[in-house]
């Protein structure tokens, strides 16, 4: 891994939408058989996206949304572990307090909670499923 050239890109749906749609589409239509229709919930154009990219290629993304909700975070299967989801997860929290968010929201998977949990997330709520998964909400204070 100290060998990998990772980097990380910020823009709009316009520029990134091709390789954020992909992973989004491996990881949640195809992995998690999540349903295109709401998968593709017609948010994304408002939204600022984030890419991780390792060696080249692209293998992570992110969206924040104007209210200061994160959602669809993905690592494809074959970069998970390797820290890529914290530094994609970093920008986006950073991309939040640049644009003077109090807070970030989002609605995790069960699984990946202690994950924002190491990223200073608490969680809040009760559990509830979306897309059949169960999630729970966390809360990111920005100081």
């Amino acid at each position: 891994m100290s060998d990998a050239m990772i980097s990380l890109e910020r823009g709009d749906w316009q520029t990134l939408g091709n390789e954020a749609s992909e992973i989004r589409r491996v990881v949640f239509i195809e992995e998690q058989q999540v349903p295109q229709e709401e998968e593709w919930d017609g948010r994304d154009d408002a939204c600022e996206h984030f890419l991780v990219h390792l060696d080249g290629r692209t293998v992570g993304t992110a969206r924040l949304l104007p209210d200061g909700h994160v959602g669809r975070v993905a690592i494809l299967s074959e970069a998970r572990g390797l820290g890529l989801g914290q530094r994609l997860m970093e920008a986006v929290i950073h991309a939040a307090r640049q644009a003077g968010h109090a807070e970030v929201l989002l609605d995790a998977q069960t699984h990946a909670l202690e994950f924002y949990q190491r990223l200073g997330f608490t969680a809040y709520g009760d559990e509830f499923l979306d897309a059949g998964i169960p999630h729970r909400s966390m809360r990111l204070i920005l100081n």
